[in-house]
């Protein structure tokens, strides 16, 4: 009798501790993802618990190994692999394996030096646990030189093959007709005094609403610069934004229509000076709210437009919109819950809070002005001419609403939302390539009306 009772007290133990066991298992991956870019490449872990990980850099060859403790290799991890495509500018690949019983080891091989984040998100919309490894390369590229070397390439390219087509010896044209660009390179290190008044350089397009007595053009003088428009995709990476009832992304339409309103952009000029878009994303990658600020800044940009498509409760909801900057109230009870939407990005797409001090991103998205939110309202009247002719506007005036992204202190900046992506119809416009296109051509004539009314000062852009 007492043999029978010890073990059954023994029978029980065993079922305590296998079910303690059960309880205090280690967590699950989910899944895995890359999402690589020239900016940085990021390598999401996403689990059912928070990771305890340990990492360390090694410097040569570059590689980053991850320790992630309490998980056992699962199809997931080893998907992660085969996940590096061989474009990806950062990494070269990944290996992983179970280092220890309890730890799985990841490394990554690097293709360059690079400065790693690695931090943790909490769950938010339909994301779990994440880990997040954010490889930054450790020399980053200077955006504006950027632009000047592209600029300078495709104008010597073309001079070159016009030359080809001609049969004749090529012959380097001299700077002054080469570009504009290259008086600007000439002259690096040169302070040239910048104009106060603002510079009227070409004929407005002919369009009867630019006519207006209470709104004549002003005095043409010419112009010896570049002239760059900031064009932001909204959302990306791990921040799909909107998804239509067909399951068409936010992120993917505005980068294809931000990638064709780039495409016009190069191609114009205004009054012989180029014109140069600069993207701050052109890719499928994550991009914070107060970088892509920070972005369009470094490139001295003239213009900032933020492309979207939004989202509403029920899918009646129609016509596009374009916003500016607030800094009061907003306009509407809807511009005010559609910038509460648009500023969740950072949540949703992962900011390391820890990489920026809060204090300096507070003080960047506060600087905005009163004379920045006038020249944006005035951007934003074209611009909806212009997006009114080829479809329906949701509200017929320039809504305004304290939008992180729109902060930037000098720079006209505003938000289109080109359409309720919420919508069954107009999800099937924002898929059309026909509607695409004259989409774009609207916002392109929106932007050379506005330049017409407010020519962008001359100032050297020296790399």
């Amino acid at each position: 009798m007492r043999a029978d009772r010890r073990r059954l007290v023994k029978a029980g133990f065993l079922a305590l501790s296998l079910g303690a066991s059960h309880m205090v298992r280690g967590a699950t991956m989910m899944a895995v993802r890359i999402w690589p870019a020239a900016d940085y490449s990021r390598v999401t872990l996403e689990s059912d618990k928070p990771l305890q990980t340990r990492q360390t850099f090694i410097a040569s060859p570059p590689r980053l190994a991850v320790d992630i403790e309490g998980m056992e290799l699962n199809p997931a991890l080893r998907e992660l692999v085969g996940k590096v495509q061989a474009s990806d500018p950062n990494i070269a690949g990944i290996r992983v394996g179970q280092f220890s019983p309890n730890v799985v080891r990841l490394v990554i091989d690097l293709k360059r030096p690079i400065a790693p984040q690695v931090f943790t998100l909490s769950p938010v919309a339909s994301y779990a646990h994440r880990l997040v490894l954010d490889l930054y390369p450790a020399q980053a590229a200077d955006p504006l030189e950027q632009l000047i070397q592209e600029r300078t390439h495709a104008t010597a390219s073309g001079a070159t093959a016009s030359g080809a087509a001609a049969n004749s010896a090529p012959t380097t044209p001299a700077p002054s007709t080469l570009d504009p660009l290259g008086d600007l390179i000439a002259k690096q290190g040169q302070k040239l005094p910048v104009p106060s008044t603002r510079k009227q350089d070409f004929e407005p397009p002919p369009t009867a609403s630019m006519d207006r007595p209470d709104h004549p053009p002003r005095p043409a003088t010419p112009t010896d610069r570049l002239i760059v428009v900031a064009i932001d995709p909204g959302h990306g990476g791990e921040d799909p934004g909107a998804i239509g009832p067909g399951g068409t992304r936010e992120k993917d339409v505005v980068l294809k229509i931000a990638t064709l309103l780039r495409d016009r952009i190069n191609a114009a000029s205004v009054g012989g000076n180029p014109m140069r878009a600069y993207l701050t994303r052109d890719a499928d990658f994550f991009v914070p709210l107060h970088v892509r600020v920070q972005k369009a800044r470094r490139v001295q940009a003239d213009l900032f437009v933020s492309i979207h498509a939004d989202a509403f409760f029920t899918p009646q909801a129609s016509g596009a919109s374009v916003f500016a900057l607030s800094q009061g109230a907003a306009s509407s009870s809807a511009a005010r819950w559609m910038a509460q939407q648009e500023n969740k990005a950072d949540l949703i797409g992962g900011l390391n809070l820890g990489a920026q001090d809060a204090q300096v991103q507070r003080a960047l998205l506060d600087m905005s002005t009163t004379a920045q939110i006038k020249d944006s309202l005035q951007l934003g009247h074209s611009l909806l001419r212009e997006i009114g002719g080829v479809g329906r506007l949701h509200k017929p005036r320039v809504e305004q609403a304290g939008f992180a992204v729109l902060k930037a202190p000098d720079i006209p900046s505003v938000l289109v939302e080109t359409a309720f992506i919420s919508n069954p119809e107009e999800e099937e416009k924002l898929r059309s390539e026909s509607y695409q296109q004259k989409l774009t051509d609207a916002l392109m004539r929106g932007i050379l009306q506005y330049f017409s009314r407010n020519p962008p000062l001359a100032r050297n852009r020296s790399v």
